[in-house]
């Protein structure tokens, strides 16, 4: 630690000689003759570092920095070093950042104090001997230039006014220079020679030098552009110039087709931009610099005047076009040749009326374009018929400012094939005659014309189609009449004929007959549809026959009239049917007898069997024919046989059964009332002639059999019987405890009479009674079929039961059901059973 103070004590006082050695060079002490001596400028730039070297010295002992400020002369000590350390005073702060390396100094972020006199002094051994070497520079310090500011004195002039535009900077080591610039967005940055130094003076603005404005400033250090500033000339608005899409001119200013969409456009050049409003006819329509008119009419045609408005001078111009709208005539141009000179010659006629301006016309030969005289609206040629070929073709042109290319209309000249064709008919039931006459085609149309049987002409010429109506008259009929045709390139009118005929009939057979029940068609023709003749039927009464009839069918097929008698009847349908024609000149009628016949009469039919059912709800029926005679069926019919209570009369016949096969002879009929008694009878039919009704008769009852339900009903009373004494037996086994006398009386007393035989005569009595009784009962006769079925109904005596209350009784009774027959179904049994039950 000694050491290193006694060091920095030896550094001190080294520095302290330092500081006379340059006092004494500044104090113009010449330098001993081996003592370098050198002096130079360096430049810095402020803020920015420094280098300043210490001559050629290599590896100096000691070196020593002073600083001397302008207009001084006393240095101060900046740096001093021994070759292993350096030290910087504190003072050197004001220069900037000092820094000493080896025997350079370095200023850092160099200050404007920095500029003045540093002198370095190094002390070196040089051949064994210490030598000192003055080293003197001068440093300048420059600064740079700063970002120029710009000003205006008048940033918005009127065309016209002087502008005076100034660039100051703030800071900057002169000389400093200027530049202007003009930005465009055409042309980008322009130079500006009138300008001079940091001053542009602008004697009379205009509005070609608007833009932004820059200026630049320059020293030896830098360049500096300051911020742009808007030159803004105020002008206008000048005339204005109207143009129009799509472009089109005339003698009178400009034109337009109609349905067009027009532009127009307004440009007057202002600052600022001018405010335009649109007139037509001195009427304000539009504002705006682009008036548009999607589909312009024929009706916009006139006067366009814009007016442009610079709102900021409160100046105003104008201008005014004509607009001129064409538009064509409605549809297409028409070309059609036309018969002249008494259909000798053709006129080729081309015609589009309207539009403005008027259509120009002309004529030319298909394929040949020639020097025609065109004219508006209608062009017409005159040729000679008998030159013009058959097929020959002629083209009209028109031209119009609405047209792109010329509208073309062809038109052939020829005659229609064949001949003319006419007809007469009637209408309005008659009352009026229409001759009719067609030649269709051609060019030009076939003229034609009617005339009479006299040679009169009927009504006026007409051209393809002509029709002549008169009123009906039955003198016409027989008469001719005659249509002429007349066109350019035939040599000859031609002609066709029509003859008024009344109406002719004809039918297939005069006579017919048949069977009723049939249909029968009737036919009648037609010779010939002469004037549209209507036909009509009448019947054998002379009436109209009707389409809507239910008797009748009518049917038209080519000239065949027919009527269909459906379901005929004898008599009824029989008689006189007349066809009838009738047309405007006449009329006609044909007859047809027909003769509806009676299909034979069947053969009789007798009833053979008639008998109820059972339940008396049907009848079984059976019948004979007698005779010859054919026959499709049978009917049945029945009625109430017996009158009601209050004395009604007897009800008709009604129909139990029809459409009986001819082959069968026997029926079941069913669906009748038990409680009432029917008659019937029978009839044979052929087709729908019916025979004579059979006798009437009323249906038997069936034969009686009891004998069946007699056993059925001793059968179950039996059964009965047994079950309840099982019963009561085995009641009084299961109990004979309760009840034992009851069972010793049943049971003992029974083993001991169990042995006696019935040998008294009280017994042998009582059995001999119990079958006299039984032989006593007499037996009643059968009765015979044959009543039976005469009429008699048959009562049933009822089997006698006694005593009626008896359960037993009772049983047999509920239980008694017909059992199968034995005997023959019409054989009746009458039994009688007499039942004893004891208490």
């Amino acid at each position: 630690m000694g050491y290193g103070l006694a060091r920095n004590l030896q550094f001190t006082s080294l520095l302290n000689i330092f500081y006379i050695l340059p006092t004494v060079a500044y104090g113009q002490l010449l330098p001993v003759d081996d003592t370098k001596y050198e002096e130079q400028v360096v430049k810095g730039v402020r803020d920015r570092s420094v280098l300043l070297a210490c001559g050629e010295v290599v590896l100096p002992m000691i070196v020593f920095w002073s600083f001397t400020k302008l207009g001084t002369l006393v240095p101060r000590a900046v740096a001093i070093s021994n070759g292993l350390e350096s030290k910087v005073e504190k003072s050197a702060v004001l220069l900037g950042d000092v820094s000493l390396r080896n025997s350079t100094l370095e200023i850092e972020n160099l200050k404007l104090a920095a500029e003045g006199h540093f002198m370095c002094q190094a002390m070196y051994e040089e051949d064994g001997e210490i030598r000192v070497a003055y080293f003197y520079i001068e440093l300048i310090v420059l600064v740079p230039v700063s970002k120029p500011f710009l000003q205006m004195n008048n940033s918005t002039p009127v065309e016209g006014m002087p502008v005076v535009m100034m660039c100051t900077v703030r800071e900057g080591t002169p000389p400093v220079e200027y530049s202007w610039q003009r930005h465009t967005n055409r042309d980008g940055p322009v130079a500006i020679a009138e300008a001079i130094g940091a001053l542009l003076n602008l004697t009379s603005a205009n509005r070609t030098q608007m833009g932004w404005y820059t200026c630049m400033a320059q020293n030896e250090v830098n360049s500096q552009t300051s911020d742009k500033m808007y030159l803004d000339v105020i002008y206008g608005p000048d005339e204005p110039v109207i143009s129009i899409e799509p472009f089109a001119i005339n003698q009178h200013g400009f034109s337009a087709n109609e349905q067009e969409e027009v532009t127009m456009t307004c440009l007057a050049p202002s600052n600022p931009p001018s405010h335009y409003i649109w007139f037509y006819n001195s009427s304000q329509v539009y504002a705006g610099p682009k008036y548009v008119i999607t589909r312009i009419s024929r009706t916009q045609t006139g006067t366009y005047t814009c007016l442009a408005q610079n709102t900021h001078l409160n100046t105003r111009t104008q201008t005014t076009i004509i607009l001129t709208v064409y538009y064509l005539p409605k549809g297409k141009p028409s070309c059609v040749p036309l018969p002249a000179a008494n259909f000798q010659k053709v006129a080729l006629r081309c015609s589009w009326q309207g539009g403005f301006p008027p259509v120009l016309l002309r004529w030319v030969r298909s394929g040949q374009e020639g020097n025609h005289t065109a004219t508006y609206s209608n062009a017409t040629q005159v040729h000679q018929g008998m030159g013009i070929r058959n097929g020959s073709s002629y083209t009209c042109l028109a031209s119009h400012p609405g047209l792109r290319d010329d509208a073309v209309c062809r038109t052939t000249v020829w005659i229609p094939r064949g001949s003319p064709t006419c007809s007469a008919v009637a209408t309005k039931q008659n009352e009026f005659l229409m001759l009719t006459c067609d030649w269709a085609g051609g060019q030009p149309r076939v003229t034609l014309w009617w005339r009479d049987w006299r040679d009169h002409v009927l009504g006026g010429l007409k051209q393809s189609h002509n029709i002549f109506v008169m009123k009906s008259n039955t003198t016409l009929g027989g008469k001719e009449f005659t249509c002429m045709a007349a066109h350019p390139l035939h040599p000859r009118a031609a002609e066709c004929h029509v003859r008024l005929e009344p109406p002719k009939l004809l039918v297939e057979r005069s006579k017919m007959s048949l069977f009723e029940g049939n249909e029968v068609q009737l036919a009648c023709h037609l010779l010939g549809a002469y004037l549209g003749s209507e036909v009509f039927w009448y019947n054998n009464r002379n009436q109209v026959i009707r389409a809507d009839a239910r008797k009748y069918r009518l049917q038209q097929e080519n000239a065949w009239f027919n009527v269909t008698l459906r379901d005929t009847e004898w008599m009824k349908d029989s008689g006189v049917y007349r066809c009838a024609a009738m047309n405007a000149v006449g009329n006609a009628s044909v007859s047809i007898n027909l003769q509806v016949k009676k299909y034979p009469k069947p053969p009789n039919v007798t009833i053979s069997k008639l008998m109820y059912s059972r339940h008396r709800t049907e009848v079984d029926l059976e019948w004979q024919i007698q005779g010859a005679g054919n026959l499709t069926g049978f009917v049945v019919q029945r009625r109430e046989a017996k009158k009601a209570p209050k004395m009604q009369p007897i009800s008709t016949w009604e129909t139990a059964a029809s459409d009986i096969d001819p082959d069968v002879r026997d029926q079941k009929l069913g669906g009748l009332d038990p409680t009432v008694v029917y008659a019937f009878r029978i009839l044979a039919v052929n087709h729908r002639t019916t025979g004579h009704p059979s006798e009437v008769k009323t249906p038997a009852d069936p034969p009686f059999n009891a004998y069946p339900a007699v056993i059925g009903a001793a059968v179950a009373g039996m059964i009965v019987a047994t079950v309840a004494s099982l019963l009561v037996f085995q009641y009084i086994v299961r109990n004979r405890e309760n009840n034992p006398r009851l069972h010793d009386l049943l049971f003992r007393m029974a083993g001991v009479e169990a042995h006696e035989h019935i040998s008294t005569p009280e017994d042998a009595e009582t059995a001999a009674g119990m079958e006299g009784e039984a032989s006593e009962q007499p037996e009643e006769p059968s009765a015979p079929a044959g009543e039976m079925s005469s009429g008699a109904e048959g009562e049933l005596q009822e089997a006698t039961v006694a005593p009626e209350d008896s359960p037993e009784a009772q049983d047999a009774a509920a239980a008694a059901e017909p059992a199968p027959e034995t005997t023959g179904a019409d054989d009746p049994v009458n039994v009688t059973i007499t039942v004893t039950a004891t208490p």
